[in-house]
């Protein structure tokens, strides 16, 4: 009986109170990065799209499939107005380590005490674990989509795809 309600609390803790939606506000975070930048949603209002992956670990078999599948097809994603970001509770320094280690051409952010996971809906109470979602956020600041239906290995086309039917608009090419 004791199992039965402490796992029945555990489920009732978990459900967030307030879940973030289509169309609300994407909530500001300030994260520091794997290119030795600071990241904050505000950069990017008004300029262009963003996309947060959120992940769980790294050195994980699954997150190290999703990097490398937002490195082999990052040019694709690229190709339009977005900034885009794989992101989790790792600490800074082990996350360096996980770029360098799968040559990640985008910035990791970290968020080690899990405050932007929370405000995001995708922390894991208890373990402060971020599980694996994909957030797009459209130039105005508003969230267009939260995608819980993750394929690690096709995680870059899948942004590609989701960019394209959001209507988000297309890179300016360089002139040449």
């Amino acid at each position: 009986m004791k199992y039965w309600l402490t796992l029945i609390v555990a489920i009732i803790l978990s459900v967030p109170l307030m879940a973030l939606e289509v169309g609300q506000k994407a909530p500001d975070f300030s994260l520091k990065g794997t290119d030795g930048k600071t990241h904050s949603l505000q950069d990017y209002v008004g300029k262009s799209a963003v996309v947060i992956a959120w992940y769980p670990r790294v050195f994980t078999k699954n997150c190290t499939i999703e990097c490398r599948s937002l490195v082999k097809n990052g040019e694709q994603i690229r190709s339009f107005n977005v900034a885009y970001f794989m992101a989790s509770t790792d600490e800074l320094d082990e996350k360096v380590r996980f770029a360098k280690y799968n040559s990640a051409d985008f910035p990791l952010l970290s968020d080690p005490t899990g405050e932007v996971a929370k405000a995001y809906d995708v922390l894991i109470p208890f373990i402060k674990l971020a599980r694996r979602v994909n957030v797009y956020i459209g130039k105005d600041g508003t969230i267009l989509k939260i995608d819980r239906d993750i394929n690690p290995a096709t995680t870059a086309e899948d942004i590609v795809k989701n960019l394209e039917k959001l209507g988000v608009e297309k890179a300016e090419k360089a002139e040449q």
